[in-house]
Order: C-alpha cells, then sequence, then structure tokens
C-alpha cells in the first residue's frame, strides 16, 4: 500500500478531457479514487444551458468511470446556474457539488484535507472574451473564505484558485484591470501563509510561493 495519495494540478480543460486519457496520461493504471486531478477552472463539463446533454453527460461518465478522482474549481466560462444547483455534499472537511460520484467542484472559500493537507479553494474570474464576463461573486462567499482561513490562522498548504491575485496578475499582465476576485485574492495572499499556490493562465498552470512566508 501506498503511504501517500497522488495529486496531479492541471489547467483549463474546457471540456475537452483528452489528456486524462489512457494513452495521454499513462500513470492513471496505479491511481485510484482516493487519488487526485485538481483542474484550476475552465472545467467546462457543466455547460449545455438548461439540462446535461447527451454529450456532456458522455463526457462526465467517462472521467468519473476513471480510476482517480475529479477535483475542480470554478472560472468565468461555467454555466452557474446549472453548477449551483448540484446537490452539496460535506467532502475532506468541505463542502462541494457533487456532479458525479467521483467529480467534484470544489466550492469556494472551502479548505479540504487531503492527505493531512489543507488545501483552499476559491474559483472564479472575469470573463475577457464576453462583455461584462460570465461571474457571480457574492458577500457570503467573501466572507466564507475568510471565515475558514481564520479558523486555521491563515495557515494553509496549497492554495487552488483560477484567477491570481492583483500583483500577480498586473505582473502577467500591465493591462489587466483590476477587480473584487483579483483584490480578494491579493488580500488572502498577503495574510495567508502556504507552499504554493497554483493558477490557471492560458490553459497552462503556474505556481509560487507565498507572499507572508516572505515576511
Amino acid at each position: 500500500l501506498r503511504e501517500k495519495c497522488m495529486i496531479y494540478i492541471t489547467g483549463d480543460t474546457h471540456s475537452d478531457f483528452s489528456r486524462f486519457t489512457k494513452e495521454n496520461f499513462q500513470i492513471q493504471s496505479e491511481m485510484t479514487k482516493d487519488d487526485y486531478i485538481i483542474i484550476c477552472g475552465g472545467f467546462g463539463g457543466v455547460w449545455t444551458f438548461e439540462e446535461e446533454s447527451s454529450r456532456e453527460k458522455e463526457r462526465l461518465d467517462w472521467l468519473d468511470n476513471k480510476n482517480f478522482t475529479t477535483l475542480f474549481v470554478d472560472e468565468n466560462h461555467e454555466n452557474y446556474t446549472r453548477l449551483y444547483n448540484y446537490p452539496i455534499e460535506e467532502w475532506k472537511g468541505g463542502k462541494v457539488h457533487k456532479i458525479r460520484d467521483s467529480v467534484l467542484h470544489l466550492m469556494r472559500g472551502e479548505i479540504f484535507d487531503i492527505d493531512n493537507k489543507k488545501i483552499f479553494a476559491f474559483g472564479g474570474a472575469k470573463s475577457h472574451d464576453i462583455q461584462d464576463g460570465i461571474f457571480n461573486l457574492d458577500e457570503e462567499e467573501i466572507q466564507n473564505g475568510i471565515s475558514n482561513l481564520e479558523k486555521v490562522n491563515y495557515k494553509v498548504d496549497y492554495v487552488i484558485s483560477h484567477c491570481c491575485p492583483t500583483s500577480i496578475q498586473t505582473l502577467i499582465n500591465p493591462t489587466y484591470k483590476r477587480d473584487i476576485l483579483t483584490d480578494y485574492l491579493q488580500q488572502i495572499s498577503e495574510k495567508c501563509t502556504f507552499k504554493r499556490r497554483f493558477v490557471s493562465i492560458e490553459k497552462m498552470v503556474v505556481q509560487y510561493n507565498s507572499i507572508a512566508n516572505k515576511k
């Protein structure tokens, strides 16, 4: 028996899960449902307007039948109306939307204990290609994240989000306009101690250290 679980982190999938085929992701033959793929937003598996299409069902069932468990935070390209109507369950110390038995949406502001590692999740992003964006962020989610971080004295192992804090976002793209989410993530970064933060930029995962660690 392995002492540690496997956790792989990837960027936007936009409903294209071909990177998880046996040919492209060969290590999965050694994985179990206690091993995890984490998608940093841009999941796209819950997208069709009113209900699950046959194509969507086929893709979600395909993921659910994999050896591993798929976790994701949301991005701007998600169907929030449907996503937020999936059943809410407690999982590993935090709340998730259960899409399938082993396909779970990590809800904003929740902290999950996976293999004795605390993971803070906060999805969402303002859209860059649709007027006004497809983005919802309410005060309850903001306060939920702060409340949960206070319970662990702002100390976690990893932070998973799609969007970057304002300082990182403007470093990558100086023309990017700050918004309520990037400022919120900036506030968290300045107070929270963590080993690594993972975000998705242009479908690639970027990781960096905690600002608080360097104070």
